[in-house]
């Protein structure tokens, strides 16, 4: 910041004089962080009244959706304005060719009915991707050398979309990184008369190692291997590419876009929201939860505090929501 004549330096000018009080830290607090802010991702499973525990992201259940449904009713209750789904599919509905994924009765879909049943308010976002259903736990349909084939896995995420649209989701959230797939999913969602059915575009996700936790919770992670995403999710070292895949899935229809994972990734949110000033998302990933709650649980950060400002810092970044396993009990913070 460059200085001119008009402008005083100390004693005339001291900072800390609008850090002395309560009122005057609040006057002029730039960002604020509410429930409207939260996005609350859920692992759904088969069954009944059953949950499972996610060995690496303590404090996280899969639950059956009798017991989502629960859930959801409670961080309704809570202020906080949608639920993110991801299925955990059983292998035996797992293939080569993902059919599962737009199965118009699979776990997914039915948890979208019962849930916007129960709380017609409350937003649900669905995961378009196809990892959870294929055999190989990549994201696409693969080839003999096992590349996964852009144009036939958009085919396959075009019916998923449609499926979750059919089933009553608000947002349909790609986070597949298949080249071409908003415009394919714009079209079929206006040709199917779904005009207001969202597109949230994982449009910077990052081919990070941040997501182990989350491929352990919705069981793909085994099917993987030692494989990787690297030829179709970004390159960690890569910033001018995020614009250029923010732009283009904007161009094709998506109304919000995402960066992910989060925290190590604060300057890609703000370059986007800096650029195209549209609904920008982040997702606090599972791997940055991870990490968080070793550090609590061995009382070497404070929880209360250090998940808050974690947040925050989102939001400073240029965030208009975040997707973070720590929404309800932050929403219950926020309450208190």
């Amino acid at each position: 910041m460059a200085f001119n004549d008009s402008q005083r330096f100390f004693p005339e000018t001291r900072m800390r004089r609008m850090r002395a009080d309560t009122f005057s830290r609040r006057l002029m607090r730039e960002n604020q962080l509410t429930p409207n802010d939260l996005i609350y991702p859920v692992f759904v499973i088969e069954g009944s009244n059953s949950t499972e525990s996610v060995a690496s992201m303590p404090g996280v259940q899969r639950m059956s959706i009798d017991l989502l449904v629960k859930e959801a009713k409670e961080v309704s209750a809570l202020g906080v304005p949608a639920m993110a789904l991801f299925p955990v599919t059983p292998l035996s509905a797992k293939s080569e060719f993902a059919e599962e994924a737009y199965n118009p009765d699979g776990l997914a879909q039915r948890a979208v009915k019962a849930i916007k049943d129960a709380c017609p308010d409350l937003g649900i976002i669905t995961d378009v991707a196809l990892d959870p259903f294929t055999t190989h736990g990549q994201d696409g349909i693969i080839n003999d050398a096992g590349y996964v084939l852009n144009d036939r896995t958009v085919e396959a995420l075009i019916q998923q979309a449609l499926s979750h649209a059919e089933a009553g989701a608000d947002v349909v959230a790609p986070s597949d990184m298949m080249d071409g797939r908003i415009g394919g999913i714009r079209e079929i969602l206006e040709e199917g008369g779904y005009v207001n059915t969202r597109i949230m575009a994982y449009s910077a996700k990052y081919a990070s190692a941040y997501y182990g936790p989350f491929r352990d919770a919705v069981g793909s992670a085994g099917n993987l291997g030692k494989s990787n995403k690297n030829s179709y999710q970004m390159d960690p070292a890569n910033s001018d590419e995020a614009l250029h895949e923010v732009g283009l899935d904007l161009a094709e229809g998506a109304d919000m876009v995402m960066v992910k994972p989060g925290m190590p990734y604060l300057d890609i949110v703000r370059r986007v929201k800096d650029e195209f000033k549209v609904p920008t998302f982040v997702y606090q990933v599972s791997g940055e939860y991870a990490m968080h709650m070793a550090a609590f649980q061995n009382g070497w950060l404070d929880e209360r505090s250090v998940m808050m400002e974690s947040l925050l810092a989102f939001k400073r970044a240029g965030a208009d929501g975040i997707l973070t396993y720590f929404a309800k009990r932050a929403a219950q913070q926020m309450n208190e």
